[in-house]
């Protein structure tokens, strides 16, 4: 599709229905979506596809055109089953026209050819593209092309319950200042450990229940390696690192963390469900979790009086030559090789519309994600949360996102196989690090550095 750079987006959504040869007679599209790791709060993920597909209705209807863009969506709540749905419709010729995924999928789905480059079908330098913050748009970019649309973006963060740091002795103004102390490097991931058994000591939170990490694997761990001064890519040639120091660091803090009694060495594996209901009730020293979490804690496990009761920051460094973080893991929209070249051309400018500053924000404050361009921090609806905006200003100028490399999962699966052998006592810290080396060296050769 060939269309000046300087067009309106009148005219080039103009110009992308001209693709799909249009007549006097009625054009009918019906275009599917599939989003994963999504709930009840982040329905628009698929609804805003659907919002889009009105919008182009109307707009081709004022230029006396007739066209019907049919929607139908599917949703999972978890990442695993919906992975495994996508890659067996997409074998059997299957799958949806467009996917709701993590960005970290783009690496490895294109280059097994299951999907198309976005850039294809859009222009990023008109509106509302063009407006994007440019470090998603490189999150949803790999080997030189953009593939995807970012469709939320996020922040990981450490919480802290404000009664039990009273209860422990804290003042009013050595926990308003935590925030910074822990941006500084001040305050350290042992530090927390030291705050979380005080607080088992003093029987404000039960016992293992001083420190309570994410239950499952996900991004969040990476921060934990990068606390410790890990890098996951060499800026210089892209290849994965391995940073046998870092490891051996975040492992032996987990396993200082069960030592401590601060956390059991059976965590793993809990429910998530158990996990949200004690954070909501305070029932916790420290935590970490994602900024999403804030709307499933106030509007379905009860969570009354959020800034009143818990304090949040970065990701604790882990000492010296670490440093505090936090982890975005942008969610992106991608059209699929499966749609027809017409269909591809309708799904991406869909997708184009869905990214519109007023309708993203309705995602973002629904779900307590955040907003993909610094337009939609002046959308009423998203300027008036006051969670979005203070999450916005503290966490998200720190954050940094797990590489697209299509080899990551390799390294990924190995870190952690390896976190959970030492904090459950399998292994020891040592092994378990020299077991990703091995692992991850004898699976991908010269395309790793080991530091």
């Amino acid at each position: 599709m060939t269309i000046s750079k300087t067009l309106t987006r009148g005219c080039l959504t103009a110009a992308l229905l001209s693709t799909v040869a249009f007549t006097a007679t009625a054009e009918d599209y019906t275009i599917t979506v599939w989003a994963g790791g999504t709930n009840e709060n982040s329905d628009y993920r698929y609804e805003a596809i659907s919002m889009a597909a009105d919008i182009l209705e109307r707009e081709a209807a004022v230029r006396g055109e007739d066209l019907s863009i049919t929607v139908e969506s599917q949703a999972w709540s978890g990442w695993d089953d919906f992975k495994q749905a996508f890659t067996l419709a997409s074998e059997a010729e299957n799958a949806p026209d467009i996917v709701v995924s993590g960005h970290e999928d783009i690496g490895p789905w294109s280059e097994a050819g299951l999907i198309r480059p976005i850039e294809d079908y859009v222009y990023f330098d008109v509106w509302p593209l063009n407006a994007i913050y440019p470090n998603l748009i490189d999150v949803a970019s790999y080997n030189g092309q953009v593939w995807g649309i970012p469709q939320d973006a996020e922040a990981r963060v450490f919480y802290w319950s404000i009664p039990a740091l009273k209860a422990i002795g804290w003042s009013e103004d050595e926990i308003e200042t935590l925030p910074s102390r822990v941006e500084s490097g001040e305050f350290t991931l042992y530090d927390m450990l030291e705050a979380a058994k005080a607080m088992q000591d003093e029987g404000v939170v039960g016992d293992e229940m001083g420190f309570a990490p994410r239950v499952s694997n996900g991004p969040d761990y990476w921060q934990f390696y990068q606390s410790f001064g890990g890098e996951m890519v060499d800026p210089e040639s892209g290849k994965l690192v391995v940073d046998t120091a870092a490891l051996t660091g975040m492992y032996q803090f987990f396993v200082d963390a069960v030592d401590m009694g601060v956390v059991p060495a059976t965590w793993l594996g809990s429910e998530w469900d158990m996990w949200h209901q004690n954070a909501a009730a305070g029932n916790y020293g420290a935590w970490h979790g994602g900024t999403w979490h804030y709307a499933q804690w106030t509007t379905q496990f009860g969570l009354e009086n959020f800034f009143d009761t818990v304090q949040y920051s970065l990701i604790p460094s882990g000492g010296e030559g670490g440093r505090a973080n936090s982890i975005t893991h942008p969610l992106v929209y991608l059209v699929t090789s499966a749609a027809s070249e017409d269909e591809a051309a309708i799904a991406a400018e869909l997708i184009a519309i869905a990214s519109e500053p007023r309708i993203n924000a309705l995602h973002a404050v629904k779900s307590a994600h955040l907003g993909i361009a610094e337009a939609e921090t002046t959308v009423p609806l998203y300027a008036e949360d006051r969670w979005l905006t203070a999450a916005s200003e503290r966490l998200a100028p720190h954050t940094n996102a797990i590489p697209n490399n299509a080899d990551f999962g390799i390294y990924w699966t190995a870190m952690f196989d390896g976190l959970e052998a030492s904090w459950t006592g399998v292994s020891s810290v040592e092994d378990a690090v020299a077991d990703v080396e091995a692992k991850v060296t004898q699976a991908l050769g010269d395309n790793v550095i080991v530091r």
